[in-house]
């Protein structure tokens, strides 16, 4: 089975490394064909033309972004009523079938996804100061409500690596989603239970 996949990132970009690699655990049997939009604008405004074609040859095709895009401006609160209604928008002016398309909006950003299981993070940085012990990290139970989690996870990563050591999304959370050992408290993010169901078909 083919699943096309619309990405707001560049190609191979972290949340497709992500994403690829947790279809692959949860229904090894399927095929991601992944199309890359660059940034968030671009995706709201063009992802029918490329929905349309993905839909020829694919079961079904799934657009995912961030709530909020990789830059962020403090006087402009995104909103996912507001999003949706401009990909359906450029969905409908490409006539692509409502029934071919699932959407996944991550609140805030993928990288939350990695903070829902701590097991991984201390996993990582387990690996990475050998034999230095790893330092108190907390448990998220909510993790659809941690606050820009791409500057959590710099502040983990300094405070177990050093100050030089940033989290660099597209090196990083790939390793991290490795070391996500079962779904049991992934499974606590909405949206990556969303995304289990609408591109893998699984209830968590």
């Amino acid at each position: 089975m083919k699943i096309g996949f619309i990405f707001e990132c560049g190609r191979d970009g972290a949340d497709c490394q992500v994403c690829r690699h947790f279809l692959n655990r949860l229904e090894p049997g399927i095929e991601m064909v992944p199309r890359f939009m660059d940034d968030k604008k671009n995706l709201m405004e063009n992802c029918g033309p490329v929905a349309a074609i993905l839909a020829e040859g694919c079961e079904r095709v799934v657009i995912l972004w961030d709530l909020y895009p990789a830059w962020r401006e403090r006087h402009i609160k995104p909103c996912r009523k507001e999003d949706r209604a401009k990909i359906f928008a450029s969905l409908r002016s490409s006539r692509v079938p409502p029934g071919k398309v699932a959407l996944v909006c991550i609140e805030e950003e993928l990288d939350a996804w990695l903070l829902a299981d701590i097991r991984a993070l201390r996993h990582v940085f387990a690996v990475l100061k050998r034999p230095h012990p790893v330092g108190k990290l907390p448990q998220f139970k909510n993790p659809e409500r941690i606050r820009n989690p791409k500057t959590r996870l710099t502040k983990f990563f300094n405070q177990e690596l050093g100050a030089h050591r940033r989290y660099i999304d597209y090196q990083d959370a790939i390793r991290i989603a490795k070391a996500v050992p079962d779904f049991s408290r992934i499974r606590r993010s909405a949206t990556f239970s969303r995304f289990a169901e609408k591109a893998a078909g699984r209830e968590l």
